[in-house]
């Protein structure tokens, strides 16, 4: 075992908290739900950026490249300030929802570069430019950009022109887990000497102005000397802080500067040392701002420095439970052996991976965006409706409110995170594919976020699962499932193929629950034809599907019904699992057996048996919609609403039938005596490869067609994936006409040019690992089943057949390019930008955005969001041979 593996089992054992302190700071919690008590809830203006410095958060706090304890009590984290800016960057700059021309979006440039699981050694990077900070530019050439124009960003800015920034890279290592060093290093990259503050920055979160904490129970930050200081908590205890030469210690207090930002937040806390106090000294020289006895609940080491051309400046602290003589003689080499242990543990990891430094570069720094991407998140429902005693009185409306129907819920937990700072909350299908990839560094921390969401204080007592914090009544596709059997798995694998059965049950019981409340709420006119709403696709379709629609009715959705089916399949699978224990799971078995066979049956034989969501003319699925006269018309978009039904796909081996007789018998009868569902399942009856049974909505014939028109390269196949869209509907957009409007779905390969949600999420073109991921993951199922003899197309038109297998390969290898160098040094999502592309301090540094470019590969949206794109993990592992691979993936082999 590896030093890290070594920690991480002393973790879960309980012999040492490893994991106690951890980049769980978010990176943005002003504009979140959490934060808003406005009447109209109005989250981003109640709370904006400007604000954000002078108010004491209710919910939680941020910070650059800072970590805290794993309640939140004491946080660490960045400041700077380089003589220009209006205020101190203590935090991340980006647009509102309303602000940006696309919604909300960072406009910073910062990159995870590496983490342990237990955090015992992790790296950022930040650029800082030297002259001020555009924010204002920033916010008024994207504010007069339309819909139609790309985004302007930070580089567009020209701040970086002739390298006048500095690279601060920060750093921490653990000495153990309650002794933790912060190394920052700056470097300025620029032709001239320059002046940069740096402020490593210590304080607590604010839990004592809101009337519920008895009295007397702030904590305390004192300093004890010129350059240390202790921090005082009832419930972490004292914490010595060190820093390596003496510098200006300034104390103010976490409390709101009541002063600045009057109405409705009002005085919290008492005293007159306030949030912002740090700022005010250092940016406005008001010496009054900060308190002159050096005691508070925020305090920052103030180090000014005038960098040369070239020059790197290191600064450096330690924050330990122990006190110690001298707490930077061995400072060096414990930060040397963090990233030993690092480089050791990611060794290990990646021994399957080809030999390429690129590509292990990449991995590596997506295992960093997973890892750096744990939030603690707190939100408890009730307290927040209602507010606090120390506050004013809110209004009676709000109870009645945003998420009013969630009052059991109480989070308070570490969570992983899209986007730390676009989307700082938990959603709940992004977190299953999260799971994936953390499951392959810290299995134990992925069972645990899949058994957190089915929590008693998460999950509804209905049965539903928790969306987002935005609206946690939306409907996100019931992909727990399939997350929990993977994982499971994985897991397993890594045990010597001993399963955690009791991880595995828990969270069965729950989803069983979670099952029935999708069976009894969206599908209304119980047929097994499921609705769901968006499903997390946000524009894909004609109309909103979560809101009423223009035309009344309902649409019966493929998506959804598709995605019950495969939900119904992991199930089924779990449960035969389970039984191999327990032989009473045998049952359930059957009955998610049962289920699938009337899902499937439903999608054929949709409309009472009238009409089905299958089109025989266009050999594709649509979603129907279902008017008020009962007419029904299918909406013949051809987007992955089609393709979905793929991931409805479960293998069985015939020894596995043999060890679960009741639930074989119970299929059997079920074959012979409902004939119809018999003809609907794919080859259940009919031994496969290796004596294997599928079960799948796709008979062959049908198989066939779908996989024509996906791996065709002028409808969803692109160079880097499938699309979300065909790209027929470019030059053949659909239309559906009412009386009072045309409703219009055209492909879009970039930014969404579609007002529907609001913000940045675009589903009419772009490429979105998760479906992608699915869809590879599928076709290696089938090929599991059919063997090397089933061969289609591919690209469709080329005359080159291939297995299953070998298409799966070939897009994984399309989807893992848009990171890797290309032959002349490119990365296809830097696009062409040539500061990312070829700069030696930019062109191996990573962003994992949310989703991509159709046509050309550019990396599009969250910047940051390495949650699910950090499947790319994964895909890394199946890298083909570079001759075999370019092969493949340009369609360029001979036909086989």
């Amino acid at each position: 075992m590896t030093q890290e593996q070594v920690r991480l089992a002393q973790h879960q054992t309980g012999e040492a908290r490893w994991k106690k302190f951890g980049p769980y700071l978010t990176e943005r919690q002003w504009g979140t739900v959490r934060e808003d008590y406005s009447p109209d809830g109005n989250a981003w203006n109640f709370l904006p950026h400007d604000l954000a410095r002078s108010v004491a958060y209710r919910w939680g706090e941020e910070g650059l490249g800072g970590i805290c304890d794993d309640q939140q009590h004491l946080c660490l984290s960045v400041a700077l300030w380089n003589g220009q800016d209006e205020m101190l960057k203590e935090r991340l700059f980006g647009l509102t929802n309303g602000q940006g021309n696309h919604g909300e979006d960072v406009k910073e440039l910062y990159y995870y570069l590496d983490s342990t699981p237990s955090h015992s050694y992790m790296k950022m990077l930040y650029k800082y430019p030297q002259q001020e900070f555009p924010y204002e530019e920033l916010r008024r050439e994207n504010a007069a950009r339309t819909r139609l124009e790309p985004e302007f960003e930070l580089l567009d800015t020209n701040i970086f022109a002739e390298n006048r920034y500095f690279d601060v890279f920060i750093e921490y290592a653990k000495a153990g887990p309650d002794d933790v060093l912060l190394q920052i290093t700056a470097h300025n990259r620029g032709p001239e000497a320059a002046p940069l503050h740096i402020l490593p920055t210590l304080w607590f979160r604010n839990t004592w102005a809101w009337g519920h904490a008895p009295s007397g129970a702030a904590p305390t930050l004192r300093a004890t000397g010129p350059a240390a200081a202790t921090a005082d908590h009832a419930a972490l205890g004292r914490y010595h802080v060190y820093c390596d030469e003496p510098a200006a210690l300034l104390f103010c207090d976490n409390n709101t500067n009541y002063h600045r930002t009057g109405d409705p937040f009002g005085p919290t806390g008492t005293g007159r040392y306030y949030k912002d106090g740090i700022n005010d000294y250092v940016v406005e020289g008001d010496v009054t701002a900060v308190n002159p006895n050096r005691g508070g609940t925020k305090m920052a080491a103030h180090h000014p420095l005038e960098i040369a051309p070239g020059e790197a400046r290191v600064v450096r602290l330690r924050l330990s439970q122990q006190e110690l003589a001298q707490p930077f003689a061995d400072f060096g080499q414990v930060m040397a052996a963090g990233l030993q242990d690092a480089d050791d543990f990611y060794q290990c990891m990646q021994q399957e991976l080809p030999p390429s430094a690129d590509a292990r570069n990449v991995q590596r720094q997506a295992f960093a965006g997973m890892l750096w991407s744990k939030q603690f998140y707190y939100y408890d429902v009730t307290q927040w409706l209602d507010g606090d005693p120390a506050l004013p009185r809110l209004p009676a409306r709000r109870r009645k409110g945003r998420n009013s129907n969630w009052r059991h819920l109480h989070n308070q937990d570490i969570i992983s995170m899209p986007d730390k700072w676009e989307y700082p909350w938990y959603a709940a299908w992004d977190l299953a594919f999260h799971c994936i990839p953390l499951a392959m560094v810290d299995a134990d921390f992925a069972k645990d976020q899949l058994r957190l969401l089915c929590r008693d204080w998460y999950m509804h007592p209905s049965g539903q699962l928790p969306a987002y914090e935005w609206n946690l009544n939306d409907v996100n596709p019931p992909v727990h499932a399939w997350a929990t059997w993977r994982v499971y798995q994985m897991d397993k694998k890594l045990r010597d193929n001993q399963g955690d059965t009791a991880f595995l049950e828990a969270v069965f019981h729950k989803l069983s629950l979670n099952f029935t409340w999708w069976v009894n709420r969206k599908d209304k006119s119980e047929r097994n034809i499921f609705e769901g709403g968006f499903l997390g696709l946000d524009n894909i379709g004609v109309f909103d599907r979560s809101a009423p629609l223009p035309t009344g009715g309902h649409i019966e959705q493929s998506d959804g019904t598709s995605w019950m089916a495969m939900f119904a399949l992991n199930m089924m699978r779990m449960a035969m699992e389970l039984a191999s224990h327990n032989p009473v799971y045998q049952e359930m078995a059957g009955k998610f057996f049962e289920h699938f066979l009337y899902i499937a049956d439903a999608m054929t034989r949709g409309g009472d048996g009238q009409f089905n969501l299958w089109d025989e003319e266009d050999q594709f699925y649509y979603d129907v919609l279902h008017t008020p006269d009962d007419a029904r018309t299918k909406l013949r978009v051809r987007s992955i609403v089609g393709l979905i039904p793929l991931f409805a796909v479960e293998v069985i081996d015939e020894e596995l039938l043999n060890s679960l007789p009741e639930f074989t018998e119970r299929a059997r009868w079920l074959l012979e005596n409902r004939p119809h569902l018999a003809q609907l399942v794919a080859r259940w009856q009919e031994q496969g490869k290796g004596a294997r049974h599928l079960l799948s909505l796709l008979r062959r014939s049908r198989l066939r067609h779908l996989l024509k028109r996906m791996l065709d390269e002028q409808e969803f196949l692109s160079d880097f994936g499938i699309r979300a869209m065909s790209r027929y509907h470019l030059e053949n957009p659909y239309v559906y006409s009412t009386v009072d409007t045309d409703f219009t779905v055209q492909y879009v390969p970039g930014e969404a040019e579609s007002s529907m949600f609001g913000g940045n999420s675009n589903w009419r073109g772009p490429i979105w690992f998760p479906i992608n991921y699915l869809i590879i993951e599928s076709l290696q199922r089938f090929h599991s089943y059919y063997g090397d003899s089933f061969r289609v197309e591919y690209p469709t038109g080329s005359g080159q057949r291939l297995t299953l297998q070998e298409i799966a390969d070939a897009l994984s290898g399309r989807l893992t390019k848009l990171f890797l160098k290309d032959s002349a040094g490119r990365r296809p999502a830097f696009a062409d930008d040539e500061l990312l592309q070829t700069d030696p301090h930019f062109r191996d540094y990573l962003l994992f955005h949310e989703y991509f470019h159709g046509d050309t590969g550019r990396g599009l949206g969250a910047s940051h969001q390495t949650g699910w794109t950090g499947l790319i993990v994964r895909l890394l592992r199946h890298q083909l041979p570079e001759n075999q691979a370019a092969s493949l993936i340009g369609g360029a082999a001979t036909a086989s």
